[in-house]
């Protein structure tokens, strides 16, 4: 049961970040091309009409970790407090941008929400790119000091950063150039999915130009991928190890690399959703490979004192798991329909429906 319930919280999140991503993405396109009301207008509707459906899913996710895997839950609420205090902050600041914008037609009015809306939306991209980066690399668990644990041997607390700002510090932060790298990773990833969201529901008249910068980005992302990739391989000598044995988990890596690599003809493409389908891949690729890199561990320590922790240590009782178990799919088939619907609703381009008036 546990192995299901990791997976069933991973689809979820994956869902999530390629939903709520697309909204991340359109604020920070919003927030460094959108220069015309028109294009500002439409960007903004492009996420507003959805995000509020999108954000559902990663409560969802919330919920069911705090049921399949409760200690855990605890542990990374209390570890990553500050982090995701501000990730909160910054959820309901994104929020507001989006809903006040058009509340009153003074310029003043809408450029405060428009900053609201598109620093927010850069925020949390960079954010979660960060928090990435702290489970890929591992954290201090039981804030071991010379050998002995400060505290419980499956909690950690992390400063925002070590004095030598370094992944490889016994104690790290949350901060470093490591985690920075997989934030910026992220802000650029989400970046070139929100473009192709533009393209795709919009005729914002910066569709064209957007399309050279999706390839600028890419070339971007595809280095500092490489770079992290090398990186993490030296971290964690481990690093391939699932991928040898289990051969099968090479189609995520391989779905994370199409994607890169159809998202560099994002020019030639006929039909605007096909850009859209290339930095899904991405995305999905992106978690799954992570996910499929790491198991079973869900936190690696960093010190030889505290052992991982993983699905098996972390997970409810047994009984706990599969009575949700009725539960959870009901909640997933009611979730899966909200999606359905809401997609009908709004197919096609968005630019001439109402949003916020």
């Amino acid at each position: 049961m546990e192995i299901f319930w990791y997976i069933i919280i991973a689809v979820i999140m994956a869902v999530f970040f390629i939903l709520d991503g697309y909204d991340f993405g359109a604020g920070i396109i919003h927030l460094f091309m959108a220069k015309k009301e028109e294009d500002k207008l439409v960007i903004a509707k492009s996420a507003g009409l959805f995000w509020d459906a999108n954000e559902v899913w990663f409560v969802v996710a919330g919920g069911l970790l705090f049921m399949a895997f409760p200690t855990y839950y605890s542990i990374v609420f209390s570890g990553f407090y500050l982090p995701l205090m501000i990730i909160l902050w910054l959820m309901i600041f994104r929020a507001i941008g989006l809903e006040f914008r058009n509340q009153f037609r003074y310029q003043m009015w809408k450029d405060i929400w428009d900053k609201a809306f598109g620093i927010s939306s850069l925020l949390l991209a960079l954010f979660f790119g960060v928090g990435l980066g702290n489970v890929v690399r591992g954290v201090n668990i039981g804030g071991v000091e010379n050998g002995v644990s400060l505290y419980e041997n499956s909690y950690f607390f992390l400063p925002l950063w070590n004095p030598e700002f370094s992944p490889l510090n016994n104690h790290p932060g949350i901060f470093d150039w490591f985690t920075i790298i997989i934030g910026v990773i992220s802000v650029l990833t989400i970046a070139i999915h929100g473009a192709n969201w533009i393209i795709y529901k919009t005729n914002s008249t910066i569709n064209e130009k957007l399309k050279t910068t999706i390839v600028r980005l890419n070339i971007a992302l595809l280095i500092l991928t490489l770079f992290s990739l090398n990186f993490w391989r030296n971290l964690h000598n481990s690093f391939f190890d699932n991928f040898w044995d289990n051969w099968f988990l090479l189609l995520f890596p391989i779905i994370f690399f199409t994607g890169i690599i159809g998202t560099f003809f994002v020019k030639k493409f006929k039909k605007s959703g096909h850009g859209f389908m290339f930095s899904t891949m991405v995305i999905l690729g992106g978690i799954t490979s992570t996910l499929a890199s790491l198991f079973p561990i869900i936190m690696p320590s960093r010190n030889n004192v505290n052992d991982d922790l993983t699905i098996y240590n972390m997970a409810a009782e047994n009984y706990e798991l599969t009575t949700a178990l009725s539960w959870g799919i009901v909640g997933v088939i009611l979730m899966t329909t909200y999606l359905i619907v809401r997609l009908r609703l709004t197919r096609g381009k968005i630019d001439d429906m109402e949003y916020g008036h």
